[in-house]
């Protein structure tokens, strides 16, 4: 009898202990300590018999249907929810150019801070709001979260000056800091891995999608302030979409959750949502855990990926600040009036929109090509920014210009695929917790950055802000061909491994799936395959 049969004949009766023996007395000694170390791994496993769930239990016809259940539920509210909190984060740009700057007599740099302050706060609460969101019902958090920041954006209207803005932004920010890595962790709580970019570009779709809708009606308060100037336009606009953002709050507190958490599924739709998720062997959904791992978190100093994530999220979110805090001013300085800048956004925000449809399309047909995506999606924003810096300010170039605005449309793609590669590929929930706040780190600092680079002094053509937004961008590139080759290497050194350990690929699948059940992190899980690279197709 093989070692392999002896395993799998000792591993249906013997306890944890008589079959860690059977192993280490039976192994030859020429097995590589690879080969040990997977049987060794397999047994352990095998020795907890708690019950796992398998993909197996059900049919794909009942998966099918529940998918189309989960898809109808989830993502029109997650949606209307992002694309209402990027409307208020955003919204300051479009109120800048109606008179909020003139109405509460802000000079210098302080129109600035007013964005610095809201990712300073933003920065400095996205732990804290990360551990609330593992240790109570992820649903319930992020919809409370969601009224308070509508409070706050309401209030906003009713400022008068400096201090009263620069405080109610400064909550604003600590109020909105979850609803992202809130999203990609529902994602990933509810979805296989190949479907995580496609179902995470619907909800960030909306970063446009919904930006049409809100444009529209900033649009129609903006028409009616010009006929009626002393009214001040932008505090209808927060008014608008503080209400807005309140309602949509409270209709999150019923939908929103896990599938351990929401009310509209049965206790049988339950079980088999975390049943459909298995396969990912990146944990389960349960939230309100309390047990807080610090091996996972030294873990993450010794990832490359780890910091490639944070960095990535830099060097985005640079040109995203400057473009979220002046995009609508410097549009101004083309030589177009506030009303048309913001009719001029919607073909923006329908390219965006239709850009992200036809990347999640693809990325669900064909595997392993987000990094693909997100590398070429630094190239035309390198080119618009460049051509921003170098063309002059002359009516001739005005629609020029604006061509090269245009062109920065792709770039949210780099930071928006990389934040889907946190729960497709990084398995442990302590390690993929401090993943993504270490990369909503870096987004906060980024727009920090860049909204400070576009200094007032450099007004009307902020060449110096333009080009480092363009470095930003080249860097970028760098980066992500780099960490393709990262997770390449790293494919390729778990297929050798796994060559050599004698077991089947369905005790492959097995340990895989048992070790993510019991929180094993990527790198002590070898069955963990890097979705966006992998050599051979997940067993999925």
């Amino acid at each position: 009898m093989s070692v392999k049969d002896d395993i799998d004949e000792k591993a249906s009766y013997g306890e944890k202990g008589d079959l860690e023996k059977t192993v280490v007395e039976t192994l030859p000694v020429e097995e590589s300590d690879t080969g040990r170390r997977c049987f060794l791994l397999f047994i352990h496993a095998s020795a907890y018999r708690r019950e796992v769930l398998a993909e197996s239990d059900y049919t794909e016809e009942q998966y099918n249907k529940l998918k189309r259940k989960i898809d109808l539920y989830l993502l029109p509210l997650m949606w209307i929810c992002y694309g209402v909190q990027q409307a208020d984060k955003t919204s300051i740009g479009t109120q800048a150019t109606f008179g909020l700057r003139e109405d509460t007599h802000l000079v210098g740099q302080q129109y600035s801070w007013l964005t610095t302050i809201f990712y300073i706060t933003y920065m400095c609460f996205e732990f804290p709001s990360n551990l609330i969101l593992q240790r109570w019902k992820m649903g319930r958090t992020l919809s409370i979260y969601m009224i308070v920041w509508g409070v706050v954006v309401l209030c906003i209207g009713f400022a008068k000056n400096f201090k009263h803005l620069i405080a109610l932004r400064a909550l604003q920010g600590l109020a909105e800091c979850c609803i992202s890595p809130g999203f990609i962790l529902v994602v990933g709580s509810w979805y296989k891995t190949r479907e995580h970019a496609s179902r995470a570009l619907v909800f960030q779709s909306a970063n446009a999608g919904f930006g049409i809708i809100a444009e529209l009606v900033l649009y129609g308060i903006g028409k009616t302030g010009a006929t009626h100037p002393d009214e001040q336009p932008w505090r209808y606009m927060s008014f608008f979409l503080g209400s807005l953002t309140i309602v949509v709050g409270i209709l999150c507190l019923f939908l929103l959750g896990t599938p351990s958490e929401v009310r509209w599924l049965t206790p049988e739709e339950r079980r088999m949502a975390n049943a459909r998720i298995v396969g990912n062997n990146t944990g389960h959904d349960t939230t309100g855990i309390k047990n807080w791992k610090w091996k996972q978190a030294l873990e993450c100093l010794t990832d490359p990926c780890f910091w490639f994530a944070g960095v990535n999220a830099f060097l985005s979110s640079v040109p995203n600040g400057g473009l979220t805090t002046f995009g609508s001013i410097i549009n101004t300085t083309f030589g177009f009036t506030n009303l048309q800048v913001i009719l001029l956004d919607i073909p923006r925000s329908l390219f965006s929109v239709v850009y992200f449809i036809l990347i999640g399309l693809v990325t669900t047909r064909w595997k392993n090509l987000r990094l693909y995506f997100m590398a070429f999606s630094t190239i035309p924003p390198f080119v618009g920014f460049l051509g921003m810096s170098f063309l002059p300010n002359e009516h001739q170039y005005k629609w020029t210009k604006w061509g090269c605005y245009f062109m920065t449309v792709p770039f949210v793609i780099s930071l928006f695929l990389a934040w889907t590669l946190i729960p497709s590929n990084t398995a442990g929930r302590t390690k993929r917790t401090l993943t993504s706040s270490f990369t909503f780190v870096g987004y906060c600092v980024g727009n920090m950055v860049g909204s400070q680079i576009f200094r007032a002094k450099d007004a009307p053509k902020y060449t110096s802000g333009t080009v480092v937004c363009a470095v930003c961008f080249g860097l970028e590139f760098l980066l992500l061909c780099m960490w393709r080759v990262i997770y390449v290497m790293r494919n390729r050194r778990r297929d050798r491994a796994m060559a050599g350990d004698g077991l089947s690929e369905e005790q492959r699948i097995r340990l895989g799936k048992e070790l993510g059940e019991k929180d094993a992190t990527d790198f002590e899980n070898p069955y963990v395959r890097i979705s966006c690279t992998s050599i051979y197709p997940r067993s999925h």
